[in-house]
């Protein structure tokens, strides 16, 4: 009987020091988390309205923000074209483009994209005088502030083949937006009206 004991005991401390040097089961490896692409920051309410007001329902807004880099709230907002024309590339298409700048009590329009390039000075210079039915939009954002280009979809009649680029940059000087020449360095001047062209002046 004591034998029988004996040798239960001793399988027991055999199976609890079998147990106790036996390596722990491995941790199941978690998955590597995706890093989420961040969001692009949620347009305010009265941003959305104010650039609704301009433009109407169907306006979006790219950017907003201090885009001039000189204190103010400024949205660059758009009417994108519908459909992509066929032979058109795809991107930023749009029928309107509008800045409007918030002056601390309302919102006001200070450069506007429709048949033609305006400021609140005129139209500016070195874009095409014929009308432009719809414009590729790029922008980008630097040191200097936004700088948008704006290029005609398709040829405005009479240019000539007129489908070059128009670079636009807030001009810290006459603090308003204006287009700047081929060298996307210089300023032009307005143009009051588009059927007597006047000089264009670099400021």
């Amino acid at each position: 009987m004591k034998s029988i004991a004996l040798i239960a005991v001793c399988a027991a401390a055999l199976t609890i020091l079998s147990c106790g040097s036996s390596s722990p089961a491995p941790i199941p490896a978690k998955s590597e988390a995706v890093a989420p692409t961040p969001a692009a920051p949620a347009v305010p309410e009265d941003v959305q309205k104010a650039a609704e007001l301009a433009l109407g329902s169907e306006t979006e807004v790219l950017v907003f923000g201090d885009l001039s880099k000189t204190g103010p709230q400024q949205v660059l907002a758009i009417n994108r074209l519908k459909a992509t024309p066929p032979g058109v590339a795809p991107g930023t298409l749009v029928t309107r483009a509008v800045i409007i700048e918030n002056d601390g009590s309302a919102w006001k329009q200070i450069f506007l994209c429709d048949e033609h390039l305006k400021n609140t000075k005129g139209f500016l210079g070195g874009s095409p005088l014929a009308p432009v039915n719809g414009w590729r939009l790029q922008y980008e954002q630097h040191e200097k502030g936004l700088e948008m280009y704006f290029t005609p979809i398709a040829s405005p009649k009479g240019e000539g083949g007129h489908v070059l680029p128009v670079g636009i940059r807030w001009n810290p000087k006459v603090k308003r937006y204006q287009s700047l020449d081929r060298s996307f360095e210089n300023f032009l001047g307005e143009v009051r009206t588009l059927e007597t062209p006047e000089s264009q002046i670099r400021q």
